[in-house]
């Protein structure tokens, strides 16, 4: 088939095999710079390409999800736990007849704009900058894709389709009201934007678990009590009970994804069918999230929350490192607050050209990597240290 063609097959393809109330290629209003569309590459493919190859993306490598890069190399970071989002994101929308790409895109660029020091750098910076206007990862991830990456000649960030921006500042059920006045506060996200929400929660939920009981940090007894993981764990036990105690882990937390994936599949179908979802439109004026779990997995997801959340972010060493985060955040600050030449000169340009110096400060310090803020820190604060 000729070059020139490919695009209409694609096109045609999307046509006949998406379900009707799944977002077409065709169905996309556009971007804010118009372009030229790719000979074979649809929108949203065009735009998680973009996402790849971004800095911001790559700067995820080095970003805290729960341990700090310097802990060890074996541990999710940010930019394992995007992938991973991304891998249960493709699976859901290939099960329910949805766009892969779109859904792709959006979890990949979810997290672009957290911190450093995960949650825990966040809060710092949002206390920080609450007489500026506040920090939330959500609005700093479109900035970024937006204005702060510099790709492209004739306009500032990535030139996203309208879809994969409001996707970032609407995929969770929860979002700044401010922020999504261009994205239509009053009516739902598509569905596959609605599915990232889960995609994150199913991605970290199970890779914590992982991560927390491999760094003994996390131990079995203190997650026996959640039915979601003994459930999936005496199965192992039962057909795998000689393997060694790493893989019989590994397994059952394959298991727990399994079944939050497969619960998630059948609710979306059954909602579709109770709310008589036929179109685009359908999904945006539905009165509910269509995504979601049953009642029961949901309990029992809420279950695995907590104990996460008491035993593992509550850790000792967790909180230790939180504490250090804010130090370190907030001396970097207030040094770059009262002193705006210690920034480097291409960020102080910024700056001389009339942009708020405290939200400049906050794009800097939010795009730095955990090794970053620390090694910047040893420049300003340790006398011995080389600038």
């Amino acid at each position: 088939m000729p070059v020139t063609h490919l695009r209409d097959e694609l096109v045609r393809r999307e046509a006949a095999t998406l379900a009707p109330y799944a977002t077409r290629s065709t169905d996309t209003r556009g971007r804010v710079h118009p372009e030229a569309e790719h000979a074979f590459r649809l929108p949203f493919q065009r735009d998680r390409d973009r996402i790849i190859h971004s800095s911001a993306f790559r700067r995820l490598e080095y970003k805290t999800q729960v341990f700090v890069n310097h802990e060890g190399d074996y541990y999710r970071t940010r930019l394992t736990h995007s992938i991973e989002a991304a891998q249960v994101t493709r699976t859901l929308c290939r099960a329910l007849g949805l766009n892969e790409d779109l859904g792709e895109t959006i979890a990949l660029s979810h997290d672009l704009g957290h911190t450093p020091f995960g949650h825990a750098g966040e809060r710092v910076l949002n206390d920080l900058m609450k007489p500026y206007g506040g920090f939330e990862h959500n609005a700093q991830s479109l900035r970024i894709v937006d204005l702060l990456e510099e790709r492209y000649p004739a306009f500032p960030g990535l030139n996203l389709s309208w879809e994969v921006r409001e996707g970032i500042v609407k995929h969770s059920s929860e979002y700044d009201r401010p922020l999504v006045q261009e994205f239509e506060p009053d009516v739902r996200p598509v569905l596959e934007a609605q599915l990232v929400d889960y995609a994150d929660e199913i991605a970290y939920n199970a890779h914590d678990v992982d991560d927390g009981l491999k760094s003994a940090m996390l131990d079995e007894e203190e997650l026996a009590e959640v039915r979601l993981w003994a459930e999936a764990r005496d199965a192992v036990r039962r057909e795998h009970g000689d393997a060694p105690l790493s893989v019989q882990w590994y397994q059952a937390v394959r298991r727990m994804i399994d079944r939050l994936v497969t619960d998630m599949i059948a609710t979306v179908h059954q909602r579709v069918e109770e709310y008589g979802v036929r179109s685009l439109a359908d999904v945006r004026a539905c009165p509910i999230r269509l995504a979601g779990f049953s009642d029961e997995v949901a309990k029992q997801n809420r279950a695995l929350k907590r104990v996460l959340f008491d035993r593992l972010y509550r850790h000792y060493r967790v909180t230790r490192m939180g504490m250090k985060a804010r130090k370190i955040m907030t001396d970097l600050f207030e040094t770059y607050m009262a002193e705006a030449q210690q920034l480097p000169p291409h960020v102080h340009a910024r700056i001389a050209t009339g942009e708020p110096t405290a939200r400049v400060i906050a794009d800097y310090i939010a795009g730095m990597t955990d090794r970053f803020a620390l090694d910047e820190y040893k420049k300003l604060f340790d006398p011995y240290e080389r600038v």
